[in-house]
This record gives C-alpha cells, structure tokens and sequence, in this order.
C-alpha cells in the first residue's frame, strides 16, 4: 500500500518480514531512545534492550503468525512501524474483558516523520488488522507522562482504562491503559 503524505514525498506502507528485524531493531531501539532515553539508566536501556528491542526479538515476533508489522519507508529508510499482537491481555484490565482482545504494542515515528500522517495511517493499519482478525477491542499502553501520544489515541476514539506499570530494566514507569471497542 502506498500513500501520499502532505508537504512531503509518499511513504510505502508495507508488512515486515523476517529479512526485516535487524533495520527495524536498529530503527525501534534510535526511536525509543529519542523518546525517553533521558529517562533512565544506560543499564536500564541496555537490559530493557537485550530483552526486548534485540534483532532475535523482533525476528521471533516477525515470525510469530499472531504478531504483525508495519513499516513506512521512504527511499527504502524506515520513518516509522506499528507492531500489533493477537490476543494479549493485562490483569490490569477492568471488566468487562474483550473477548478477543488485539494488543497494539509499538507505534513508533522518527522525529523529522512526526506530524505527517504516518502514526494515523499506521493505526488505521493496526485497527484494519484488528478486524480482519476479529478483535473485539484494541488496548495499548502510553507514558502516563506521553500527553501528546495520549491526545492522539483519544482522537482516534481510545479511552484510559486503567493504570499499569511498565518495566525499562530495573525502572519502573507508570503507565495508562488505553482501549478501543470494535
């Protein structure tokens, strides 16, 4: 799928494969690191690194059939991805439960892509997959400190459900629960 962005060249939307992991481990670990690397230990981030942003990680998950990726290239550079999984759960979450809950689980952009469209194409991705599979409800977690993430999946329809915490090494970040019913 290929889309034409506004003010800029278009950006090809396609899905990650296996070949993939070790451009989008380098791409996911530079993402994550302008986002929040001020907020923890070099250790942290290493630990946090080996455990979940490897190229073994994301080669696993490329080949796990109830996870799936999107990229969005430009000039075959990876400006920013949306990795989605089938059926995860959170004892954090209230009732009543989905029944067949897909767990948006990373939407990352580059710094110079943010504010073209590509997060909100991404998610519209994400949300299409969600149907295809027949989820009945899509939950991600957000920074409780992320305002600017928390204002763009409430204007796509997502509401704070509930507080969770997320581990980065040894930190322990306070998180929100974000949910949308399909």
């Amino acid at each position: 799928m290929t889309s034409s962005l506004p003010n800029c060249a278009p950006a090809t939307l396609r899905r990650a494969t296996p070949e993939d992991a070790p451009a989008l481990t380098a791409f996911a670990r530079a993402a994550f690191v302008a986002a929040f690397g001020t907020l923890y230990r070099p250790e942290d981030l290493a630990a946090f690194f080996a455990q979940d942003r490897s190229a073994e990680s994301y080669a696993a998950k490329l080949a796990d059939p109830a996870t799936r990726v999107a990229l969005a290239e430009q000039d075959g550079r990876i400006l920013a991805y949306c990795l989605i999984v089938e059926g995860a759960r959170f004892p954090e979450h209230p009732e009543p439960l989905p029944e067949r809950p897909m767990f948006l689980s990373q939407l990352y952009c580059a710094g110079e892509a943010t504010g073209r469209g590509l997060g909100a194409q991404l998610l519209a991705w994400a949300i299409g997959e969600a149907r295809e599979w027949g989820a009945d409800a899509i939950t991600l977690s957000v920074y409780s400190e992320n305002h600017g993430a928390q204002r763009f999946y409430q204007r796509h329809g997502f509401r704070h459900i509930a507080d969770i915490h997320f581990m980065v090494g040894e930190q322990r970040d306070d998180e929100f629960l974000y949910e949308l019913r399909l």
